[in-house]
């Protein structure tokens, strides 16, 4: 069968909910005081079918201090029944309340005259020539207009066959996309627990799922459902639905949750959007603090106009960043409705870009240009959004989980939007999304980092790896410098792993440091196997401290010297060592031979603080073998 959802629209006391009540036969006024006072203070529920089409309504207040409750009802509605009594024809609340549907773009709907009875062939005349005024240039100005009477019943079967004209041309909800049920009601039912209602934006649900709140972060998990009154297995996308939820208490949901897909939506406190301003309204200027109504929740915003304009004029359209004053869960493509602070009156809309801004500098060029590329343009295809979105996320990029949460793919198309992101310069780097280009620039300043460093320091092996990151990435996950690097080490750019120099570097001592250097190591050559104390090397080198270690570290690396636990001794020392311990095998009638420490000693005239170091470092280089107390020759 075919789901509508329907939503009353209308000014106080002009028949809404008495019209629901004769469709439906279920009164929608649920609350004593409703009751009592004959207007509508909560959102009202009611159900019927007609034909094959399963028909919700939700009827909202018209009174003005419940315009904030009605917000809450029309985000998840196909359609909306425009009602004005023939007998008053349109009401200050009639005009908010069509300005609200408008902005929201609700797509179709119907113009239903209530309490024809009431009024002669000359008023309602009037009403309808008041009603074309209203809606001409709109989505209703080719409504169906009905006069009904909810009393006598006239009208009302032309009603119905209208509402299923609407079904058959209403488009399907994304059933493929995350789940996503913004919260307008809940309520505590003896056996059951917490009852939650709303209207299944997106996606489906069923029993024993496990869902959160956003942005209060409580999970819950589904116990039981229900789809326009009936027990169900499954609610999906563009259904009236109502959830047992296990896990959480009536008194933990505040107003203005949603019950969404776990890790699929994420929370903000600020938002890249376009926004559209009333003809009836005053300009609103940047700065200004208003009322953002978006799905069942209100929260105070900032307004910051992007490009050098001030304002936005009265039925003007700009882009801007709204920073929320506490938490919401938004997505892109989501629309919302924004009242002014004070008077609370309805004064535009519009259209979420961008959840998560990165970019800074909303008023400059270079950001009202981002605020172009994200635009919500119908000849534009999403994924070019997307490409923009990571390149102005600069180096960080943003993580692949964003396309659902941040960007609104739904998760069973994030495959193919990945696909196109890599034909259009976007780089998969780890979870990361990164934009080819940043990348390519952070190679650049890499390179150049270590070219700087060679010049500077022409005697060091390289740039220190962790400094490199630091200045090159240090915003960015740490598998984004690895890609970086890894490429350059595959193209032979790059070489070293705690130090970073260029493939093409040498060092090449000269003037003054190719003195000292080769006075080093001739001070070290001179001691063979009794290496020299730093006292001595500098004094034959002639030098500061600080030079001779380094240029000693230099010689290190290019093996003229050899480190040997906290001894230096020359390499060429060490050969003749390794010659003449292998000559003694040689030289042996059986041809074997062995040494020991005191042999050893003796032999080269060093202390035992020499001979241990350099019989393990024989052993090491498999000129000896250690057995028992001796070494034998191999």
């Amino acid at each position: 069968m075919t789901n509508l959802v329907v939503g009353t629209a209308g000014h106080i006391d002009h028949g809404k909910s008495t019209l629901v009540r004769a469709l439906t036969g279920i009164d929608p006024d649920r609350l004593k005081e409703e009751k009592a006072r004959g207007i509508t203070i909560e959102l009202g529920f009611a159900h019927t079918t007609i034909g094959d089409t399963r028909v919700a309504f939700v009827d909202v207040p018209g009174h003005e201090r419940f315009v904030r409750t009605m917000l809450a009802g029309v985000g998840g509605i196909d359609c909306v029944l425009l009602i004005v009594a023939a007998d008053e024809s349109v009401m200050p609340q009639t005009r908010e309340h069509f300005d609200i549907c408008r902005l929201l773009r609700i797509p179709r709907g119907i113009v239903v005259l209530t309490k024809s009875d009431l009024a002669d062939d000359e008023m309602r005349a009037l009403v309808r020539q008041d009603v074309a005024a209203l809606v001409k240039g709109s989505f209703l100005e080719s409504a169906a207009v009905i006069e009904v009477s909810a009393s006598s019943g006239d009208g009302l079967d032309a009603l119905r066959a209208a509402l299923t004209a609407q079904a058959a041309s209403v488009s399907r909800r994304p059933v493929e996309r995350a789940a996503r049920l913004p919260i307008d009601r809940a309520f505590s039912m003896k056996g059951f627990g917490t009852v939650i209602t709303g209207t299944l934006v997106s996606g489906r649900i069923r029993v024993d799922d496990e869902l959160v709140m956003l942005p209060s972060g409580r999970r819950g998990k589904v116990r039981g459902i229900q789809v326009h009154g009936a027990t169900a297995a499954e609610a999906v996308a563009g259904q009236r639905t109502a959830i047992n939820l296990g896990g959480v208490e009536v008194g933990q949901i505040d107003r203005g949750e949603t019950l969404v897909q776990p890790g699929a939506f994420s929370v903000t406190r600020r938002v890249d959007a376009a926004c559209d301003l009333l003809d009836s309204t005053k300009a609103l200027k940047h700065g200004a603090r208003v009322r953002l109504h978006h799905g069942t929740a209100e929260v105070l915003a900032r307004v910051s106009i992007a490009g050098e304009a001030g304002e936005i004029a009265p039925g003007g359209r700009a882009f801007a960043r709204l920073r929320l004053e506490r938490p919401a869960a938004l997505t892109r493509g989501d629309r919302f409705i924004i009242r002014a602070y004070s008077p609370p009156v309805t004064i535009g809309g519009g259209v979420v870009l961008d959840p998560a801004p990165t970019r800074p500098g909303v008023r400059s060029g270079d950001g009202l240009e981002s605020f172009v590329n994200l635009d919500l343009v119908p000849a534009r295809d999403d994924a070019d959004a997307v490409a923009a979105m990571v390149i102005a996320a600069g180096l960080p990029g943003i993580a692949r989980e964003a396309l659902v949460s941040r960007a609104g793919v739904a998760p069973t198309a994030a495959p193919a939007m990945l696909s196109a992101l890599t034909s259009r310069g976007v780089a998969i780097v780890g979870e990361r999304l990164v934009a080819v280009s940043h990348l390519a620039r952070a190679t650049e300043v890499l390179i150049e980092l270590v070219t700087a460093c060679h010049r500077a320091q022409p005697l060091s092996d390289g740039l220190p790896r962790e400094e490199a990151r630091e200045k090159v990435s240090a915003r960015a996950d740490a598998a984004v410098f690895e890609k970086i690097l890894d490429d350059l080490k595959k193209s032979k750019t790059l070489v070293g792993t705690d130090r970073l120099a260029l493939a093409t570097h040498t060092v090449a001592a000269s003037g003054e440091d190719a003195r000292i250097k080769a006075a080093v190591a001739a001070a070290y050559e001179a001691a063979g196997l009794k290496p020299p104390d730093a006292v001595t090397v500098q004094a034959a080198a002639a030098a500061p401290t600080a030079i001779v270690e380094k240029i000693t570290a230099v010689l290190i690396r290019e093996k003229v010297l050899v480190r040997l636990d906290t001894l230096t001794f020359h390499a060429g020392a060490l050969q003749i060592l390794k010659d003449e311990i292998r000559a003694l095998k040689v030289a042996a009638t059986d041809g074997k031979a062995t040494v020991d420490v005191a042999a050893f000693k003796d032999r080269y005239g060093v202390s035992r603080k020499f001979a241990i170091p350099l019989l393990e470092y024989l052993d090491r280089e498999r000129v000896t073998r250690r057995t028992g107390d001796a070494r034998l020759v191999l």
